[in-house]
């Protein structure tokens, strides 16, 4: 039998964001102090990612300090700085002899057409982030690397719809496993437990909703240029003990979690990546932490549409559900 937990109940791990509200970006990091084994799956044709060739098994560097999730498309790479300057200056990272070495994997989403596109998640906001690492409830929503996170873009911004920042967690046993997730695709959010479509283009109406898969082989003769604003980043933790070869399996496996909720997922257009961290000691089935792993990566998808709220003049789920409408002329751009 599994039960729910909250994802901060994850041995060895803390989880903080920082966030502009006005510019609708952010930031969101997890930190394992003490180490921990870590594996990358990229599936998504357009990528932004920090040190993920370190996560090959063949290479040196066996244990991570910190994942970094932010906004700011490849610019929002500058916050995993103050991530680095945190951690250094409490010892925490790679022995060097002169110093250590914090090692800082990191992905970033395109979030630039919502909010202020001159503001960017930087040093000093990945810093702020490890300040306030807590391990409290984790925060779901408009929040962190999801603050301008948007889906449902193929018809343009003016139509798309608000998403943020999800987590999920499970325990069987003495077995823990949760994911963190910000969800900013291209496409449509199902819940695959319902079958109900929660968020994606918004019709001409902006009460009811368009298909985006249908949209996309109805105009597939078409040029567009589709690259504003997608890539879904996430992280599946567990206290599991892994490898990082089989970390990296574990990432792979938690990619079914996407392909269920998401459509389409891992587009050309979406850089979809999923970090696996591999925080304690606990003997566990590989087989078995990956379906684990994929179904609260599913339910992370779900809580990050569910959760979050209207930014900018893009309307959100709970705004479709009550029959909100935005004034007139509302711009996404802040």
């Amino acid at each position: 039998m599994t039960r729910q937990i909250d994802f901060s109940e994850i041995e060895g791990i803390r989880v903080g964001h920082a966030q502009d509200f006005d510019a609708a970006t952010g930031c969101s990091v997890i930190i394992c102090e003490a180490g921990a084994s870590v594996g990358v799956d990229v599936r998504g044709g357009a990528p932004g990612t920090r040190e993920t060739d370190l996560l090959n098994p063949v290479n040196l560097v066996q244990k991570v300090h910190a994942i970094l999730l932010s906004g700011g498309s490849a610019f929002g790479l500058d916050a995993a700085a103050g991530v680095m300057r945190y951690l250094e200056e409490r010892g925490i990272g790679f022995d060097v002899q002169v110093t250590r070495v914090p090692i800082v994997c990191g992905a970033v989403l395109f979030d630039l057409t919502i909010g202020d596109w001159r503001i960017r998640p930087d040093k000093d906001m990945g810093y702020q982030a490890c300040v306030n690492a807590g391990s409290n409830v984790c925060i779901q929503g408009s929040i962190g690397a999801g603050t301008g996170a948007t889906v449902g873009k193929i018809l343009g911004m003016e139509r798309a719809m608000k998403s943020g920042l999800g987590c999920y967690a499970l325990q069987s046993g003495d077995l823990k496993v949760g994911a963190l997730v910000a969800v900013n695709c291209l496409g449509d959010i199902l819940d695959p437990l319902s079958g109900e479509k929660l968020a994606g283009p918004l019709s001409q109406d902006m009460r009811t909703l368009a298909d985006t898969e249908t949209i996309m082989i109805q105009t597939c003769s078409e040029k567009k240029n589709l690259f504003a604003g997608n890539t879904t980043i996430g992280i599946v933790a567990t206290n599991a003990a892994f490898t990082k070869a089989q970390a990296t399996k574990l990432a792979s496996m938690a990619q079914n979690g996407y392909a269920r909720t998401m459509r389409p997922a891992h587009s050309m257009v979406d850089g979809d990546a999923i970090f696996a961290m591999s925080t304690g000691g606990v003997e566990a089935d590989l087989s078995v932490v990956g379906l684990l792993a994929a179904r609260v990566m599913e339910r992370a998808v779900i809580a990050a549409v569910l959760n979050a709220g209207s930014l900018c003049g893009v309307r959100s789920h709970a705004d479709l559900k009550s029959g909100m409408t935005l004034p007139a002329g509302s711009n996404p751009m802040g």
